[in-house]
């Protein structure tokens, strides 16, 4: 077992440097990752992101199309065989169709070749000739990124931390938690008792999510493509006691340890790892919408999410070596769309506060990070509107639950984010002064017209930042 090991860490060493060589002297590949949490807009952004590089007549601020430097763009088969591809026509179809609604989120992880032919700027580009730089997009659930505080966990340690979460989302909590008081621990192991305690906790979790609650672990029980009804996501969280060898509880120990090598493991090594660049997509919004405890949340969340990250500077000698990390980290809060352009710089302001731990964390390391508020397809129009004497910035859209025409005006956000993160930090229920109101739209109605991707707000400043100086 030692000696495989061995083997099979030298192999990966020697495989990670032929990459390194390959992609440093000849065809530059720049491996971004897409994540963010359920309804964070993961797969519109991808979609958005290759429309708008296949006809880039909406992305003024990249830099190498305002210069006419970037030639063309074209997809590309993806380089990894046991990756699904990114359905990117299928998602563009749904947005931009007859009757044009929004994509299946993600679901799993998923990949996108997108290759461009760039001329080099400087004094000594025109003889250096046209190179080809590669995009890898590998679009994946944020709620996988959960899962990694889970690797440093007993099964015992885990089961305490996510009873007493529970305890605070006793709404949600209430049937599980039934059932548990029912349950036997010691007992020998009854499947159908296991799958009935797995099935409850997992509805449970999706009952918080539904609730606006970001942290919802394990990952994977919410999104367990072709591993659903497996063992090694059938167990749930039980009080602590010693228990004999094939009893519930003791199956569920075993259950979780697999979970943990077989599961969340090969994904970080084979996935996660190798990524250099990074956008996460978040649905501050949303969270806001939800009250403080929700913000509160997905500030926890945020937290476990970010810690995953191996930030830093890559230099030429540590691509050549294999030894990446992700270099340029995008913090993006996004459905910008959903408010009045005046209101963009607080919702930016509110974002980079809640993630200002691994901001720091990763600026420190030598990575350099942003906040922005994005809009990865613009569903709405602005307007002002006057209401008991005063005028409203609202937006106008296509609601999704009725299918009309309506105008919104959401409230305003606070120019200082301590007005939202402190009730929240504090336990609040209810914000003290105002409500956050979000609605739901439907993408535009829209034609593409030939030289233009989809429409959009600051994708093409986000591509910039992301991938810009890879295209120079």
């Amino acid at each position: 077992m030692i000696l495989s090991n061995i083997i099979d860490s030298v192999t990966r060493q020697a495989e990670n440097v032929a990459d390194g060589v390959t992609q440093s002297l000849f065809e530059p590949v720049v491996r971004l990752g897409v994540t963010g949490l359920s309804r964070a807009g993961k797969t519109v952004f991808i979609t958005s992101l290759v429309s708008n590089l296949l006809e880039r007549g909406r992305m003024v601020q990249l830099a190498s199309v305002a210069d006419g430097r970037l030639q063309t763009a074209y997809l590309q088969p993806q380089p990894d065989d046991i990756l699904p591809r990114f359905e990117y026509e299928n998602h563009l179809a749904a947005m931009t169709g007859a009757d044009p609604h929004w994509p299946q989120s993600t679901r799993a992880i998923s990949q996108l070749r997108l290759s461009f032919r760039v001329q080099p700027q400087g004094i000594t580009g025109a003889f250096r000739g046209v190179k080809t730089v590669h995009l890898d997009i590998i679009d994946y659930p944020g709620e996988w990124l959960l899962d990694l505080p889970l690797m440093d966990q007993t099964y015992a340690q885990w089961s305490a931390q996510s009873l007493a979460l529970a305890e605070t989302r006793k709404t949600h909590f209430a049937k599980f938690s039934k059932l548990l008081a029912q349950t036997d621990a010691a007992e020998k192991l009854d499947e159908q008792t296991a799958q009935q305690l797995a099935k409850t906790f997992t509805q449970y979790l999706s009952n918080s999510r539904e609730a606006g609650y970001s942290a919802c672990a394990p990952g994977r029980f919410l999104m367990p493509g072709d591993l659903e009804g497996s063992p090694a996501l059938t167990f749930c969280p039980l009080p602590e006691q010693q228990a004999k060898r094939g009893s519930l509880y003791r199956e569920f120990e075993r259950r979780f340890e697999a979970y943990k090598s077989k599961i969340i493991k090969p994904f970080f090594k084979d996935h996660f790892a190798r990524i250099d660049r990074q956008i996460v997509l978040i649905d501050m919004l949303g969270a806001i919408h939800h009250g403080p405890r929700a913000v509160a949340d997905l500030r926890g969340a945020m937290v476990d999410i970010l810690a995953a990250f191996k930030t830093g500077s890559n230099t030429w000698l540590s691509q050549l070596l294999g030894k990446k990390c992700i270099d340029r980290l995008l913090f993006a809060a996004t459905k910008a769309d959903h408010l009045h352009h005046t209101q963009h710089g607080n919702l930016t302001r509110i974002v980079e506060a809640l993630v200002q731990d691994a901001k720091t964390r990763a600026e420190f390391s030598g990575a350099i990070t942003q906040g922005m508020s994005i809009a990865s397809l613009r569903a709405t129009t602005q307007e002002d509107h006057t209401h008991d004497g005063a005028l409203l910035p609202c937006v106008r859209g296509t609601l999704a639950q009725t299918g009309q025409e309506v105008a919104m005006f959401a409230g305003e956000l606070p120019d200082d984010p301590a007005t939202l993160l402190a009730p929240a930090l504090a336990g609040k229920t209810k914000w003290l002064d105002a409500e956050f109101n979000v609605m739901n739209f439907l993408p535009a109605k829209n034609t593409l017209k030939h030289g233009l991707g989809v429409p959009h707000i600051r994708l093409d400043k986000a591509t910039e930042f992301l991938i810009g100086d890879k295209l120079r």
